[in-house]
């Protein structure tokens, strides 16, 4: 089929930030254009991160530590 690759919990954040934030300009009449081609940008953005986040095999543990953006703290 094909590969995916892991994307960071920060590619998330800003595609949900960013379709809040043109969803709001949607009203504008001057920016409806540009604000309804960044919706689309931003949803498209958000469900790569979910196609990425859900298909990412789990034998290679040490890329996702990569990716967390908090250590985690080991206890014995």
């Amino acid at each position: 089929m094909f590969k995916v690759a892991p994307l960071s919990s920060s590619f998330m954040l800003v595609s949900m930030l960013g379709f809040i934030i043109c969803a709001y300009f949607l009203d504008h009449p001057v920016l409806k254009s540009w604000a309804f081609a960044f919706t689309i940008v931003f949803i498209l953005m958000f469900i790569s991160a979910v196609i990425s986040m859900s298909k990412t095999p789990l034998e290679d543990s040490a890329a996702l530590e990569e990716l967390a953006i908090h250590k985690k703290i080991h206890k014995k």
